[in-house]
């Protein structure tokens, strides 16, 4: 599986032309399983000295209240593979206006926000998240469906204010080949996921598109494709 994985992370870097000569790149590690794939990956690109790669990483964890301590077992298995994470606290409770509710949007956009800060201050030119295929197809069902927008996550975005770009890598990668890669490699039963969770309209989205797809990753990557010609590149 990792073989297959990896050609279709590739695959993605290239298309987009993710990765630029000299970039210093941060990762955005939640301790999931799909921020864990990413730093793996890109350990093992690094560890294998391509001829045409020139970039470096480093990877950061937000920790909110809602989120556990990054597990000490995931933190030393990415130190055997060249990544040390660094642990940045965020009081996202704080920052709620009066009024509002906590949701996972907001705790999202804040961890993303000192993310980006982090990213700016520190000579960053790239942000990689871990967002996959199912992510990028079940946000564009709800912005359809909720907003009236044909709109998602995209692979590669270049923000106008700062010098600083996002990829996605993981975009070609369905959540069921993450899953199977990770119980494969050993370490599924490390990663975790936030205690909150209250997301029930990515969950609803996430059934309508296994509905649509019957989860056929050829199904779900040719609703990718026909998106592809509404973003900016």
């Amino acid at each position: 599986m990792q073989k297959k994985i990896y050609s279709l992370i590739d695959k993605a870097i290239f298309d987009f032309d993710m990765l630029k000569k000299g970039s210093r790149i941060l990762v955005g590690a939640s301790g999931g399983k799909d921020s864990t794939l990413l730093i793996e990956y890109l350990s093992n690109r690094l560890k294998s000295k391509r001829p045409y790669d020139d970039f470096s990483f480093e990877a950061v964890y937000i920790k909110t209240e809602f989120a556990k301590e990054f597990d000490p077992e995931l933190m030393e298995l990415m130190e055997s593979w060249g990544t040390k994470v660094k642990t940045i606290e965020v009081n996202t409770l704080g920052r709620i206006k009066e009024g509002h509710k906590m949701n996972c949007w907001w705790c999202s956009t804040q961890r993303r926000k000192e993310l980006i800060d982090y990213a700016l201050k520190n000579g960053f030119d790239t942000l990689a998240l871990g967002h996959h295929l199912d992510d990028i197809l079940e946000t564009f069902l709800m912005n359809m469906l909720e907003k009236s927008e044909l709109d998602t996550m995209t692979p590669l975005f270049q923000y106008e204010k700062y010098p600083l770009r996002i990829i996605r890598p993981l975009a070609y990668a369905g959540v069921d080949m993450i899953k199977e890669h990770a119980n494969e490699s050993g370490w599924q039963q490390v990663t975790c996921t936030c205690d909150y969770q209250e997301n029930s309209g990515r969950k609803e989205a996430r059934k309508r598109l296994d509905a649509l797809t019957d989860g056929d990753i050829v199904k779900k990557t040719h609703i990718l494709k026909a998106l592809m010609p509404t973003w900016e590149r």
